[in-house]
């Protein structure tokens, strides 16, 4: 019987970049077990400037996180940005540059995480998309034409579905697939050492 995980995350969700050490832990250690990655899509596309309110509520929550984890976040993004609440692109971005090379998926999460977070660009805009596309070796050009194309968008729509089949509520989620079983290992932030055990009962490897 075929065991996978399915980890349902959005790049731009914050408890997901503080979830990226834990689940590195889990996969090292159950190195056999692939990873499918959905993209849960945080907030729909928006052109109007953060609300003031809410984003003093998303700035506490970086606070907080950092304080329970120890995550890293550069708060310089908040005085360096006009942000919006929109993860979509951020989305799509995973998506395109999966279809131009699917080994560039992990790469991209990783660009648009470490750009967002560490080096306070904001992934909302194509622009920003498009440069950290190309420190992961994609062309510029036609990572543009993927990121806003129709097969990209239904993508995208077949993602959001397959998270809304699950009854999935917030990000990080993961789980373990057991041929026609889902087990639910996260949801929402959770230490690697919980999860483990928990594979190790559900998969009988230890």
């Amino acid at each position: 019987m075929m065991n996978a995980l399915i980890y349902i995350m959005d790049p731009m969700c914050s408890w997901c970049w503080a979830f990226v050490p834990e689940l590195q832990t889990v996969r090292s250690r159950f190195t056999k077990l692939p990873v499918s990655f959905i993209m849960g899509g945080l907030a729909p596309d928006s052109t109007d400037p953060m609300d003031a309110g809410l984003a003093r509520q998303i700035q506490a929550t970086w606070q907080q996180i950092e304080d329970r984890t120890g995550t890293v976040f550069n708060h310089d993004f908040w005085t360096q940005n006009s942000p919006r609440r929109a993860t979509y692109d951020a989305c799509r971005a995973v998506i395109a540059a999966t279809r131009i090379r699917p080994d560039t998926q992990e790469a991209m999460i990783d660009a648009i995480q470490r750009g967002y977070y560490l080096q306070a660009k904001n992934p909302s805009d194509k622009e920003v998309l498009i440069e950290m596309a190309q420190q992961i070796g994609l062309e510029a050009e036609l990572f543009g034409q993927y990121l806003g194309d129709d097969m990209t968008q239904g993508m995208l729509q077949q993602h959001l579905a397959i998270k809304g089949s699950l009854g999935v509520q917030g990000f990080p989620t993961l789980l373990l697939q057991q041929g026609e079983e889902l087990h639910w290992l996260s949801t929402g932030y959770r230490q690697a050492d919980g999860i483990i055990a928990q594979l190790e009962k559900l998969t009988g490897e230890h």
